[in-house]
């Protein structure tokens, strides 16, 4: 286990973030593992191929990013030991580290909806949550962006935070690098349309299965931080966890949402435009639905609480860990 990596990895993100003036220098890993996603996807997806032999090239992307991620992770966590101390090696791993989890922009992200909504109205509103969900925003009123916001709070804290940090108390940094490439191959290529629907079959199963643990556990961390925040029903936050996590359109999203929405007894999920066609999703919850500023707000509060609550979790693991 790597608990002491993932520790100092979350702790130097929440303090840090991803400083402005590295992303300007040299970009963000995210965005490098983007790029080699695309050029996959320009050199080996081609329409004239088969819609197997697309499937059979998109396995090979997957077992390429894999071995990208692993190699990569492995060679930085090698050199940084050869050539340093070990606490001043595993610190600067845990820097390194801490470039692959979204706790502290994803939280700037969603509060930034709320601010457009409470300062500038709704077009501000819509041009914000533009930034954070894939939907079309043109038409959406101030409950259907407050929903949306609060939605990609829910299911980011899943992959975006949860994911690639217990990945990397698994597995090491090369854990955590293998779980951000097919996470980011799957917001990349592994959607249902006709150029991807094949190519990008592999890596969105797989996202699926390497999200499963994390999932889980981003809803205990809702229902958790529910049950220690005043006004919230963790009680309430288990009853729709279970019944409605299973009718989400994600095998994963659905239980981070589900979670979120029975704490806070509001609705997400349902009816929504994506490429100007509605898509009839189910609901999840039975609160309210009709949503403000506010309740993202009350969103990020139980958000922040969650992080909170998984920091002090690592923090006893490495204690314990050192006493035995």
């Amino acid at each position: 286990m790597f608990l002491a990596l993932a520790l100092i990895a979350v702790a130097t993100e929440a303090i840090l973030g991803y400083p402005d003036t590295i992303y300007r220098r040299i970009g963000h890993p995210v965005s490098w593992i983007g790029g080699l996603i695309a050029w996959c996807d320009r050199a080996w997806n081609s329409a004239a191929l088969s819609h197997e032999e697309r499937r059979w090239r998109g396995i090979y992307v997957v077992v390429l990013l894999l071995a990208v991620g692993a190699l990569s992770g492995w060679a930085i966590t090698a050199v940084l030991q050869y050539f340093l101390h070990g606490a001043i090696a595993l610190l600067l791993t845990g820097v390194v580290g801490s470039s692959l989890l979204a706790q502290r922009s994803l939280d700037a992200h969603v509060a930034a909806v709320a601010s457009a909504l409470e300062t500038s109205g709704i077009d501000a509103g819509r041009r914000a949550v533009s930034m954070i969900v894939g939907r079309d925003t043109r038409e959406l009123d101030e409950a259907a962006v407050s929903r949306a916001a609060i939605e990609s709070l829910a299911e980011n804290f899943s992959d975006g935070v949860v994911a690639p940090l217990f990945w990397m108390a698994v597995a090491g940094l090369p854990g955590a690098i293998c779980y951000k490439a097919i996470n980011t191959a799957d917001s990349m290529i592994g959607h249902r349309s006709e150029r991807h629907l094949a190519f990008g079959w592999a890596s969105a199963r797989f996202d699926d299965l390497v999200n499963l643990p994390a999932s889980r556990l981003s809803a205990f961390w809702f229902v958790f931080a529910a049950a220690l925040s005043p006004g919230l029903s963790a009680p309430r936050a288990i009853t729709v966890l279970f019944r409605d996590a299973g009718q989400h359109r994600s095998p994963n999203a659905g239980w981070p949402e589900a979670a979120m929405a029975g704490a806070l007894d509001i609705q997400l999920s349902g009816p929504r435009i994506y490429d100007g066609v509605e898509v009839a999703e189910r609901w999840v919850g039975d609160g309210r639905n009709v949503l403000t500023a506010r309740d993202i707000r009350a969103a990020l509060d139980l958000y922040r609480a969650a992080c909170g609550l998984q920091i002090a979790a690592l923090v006893a693991l490495v204690a314990v860990s050192l006493m035995f």
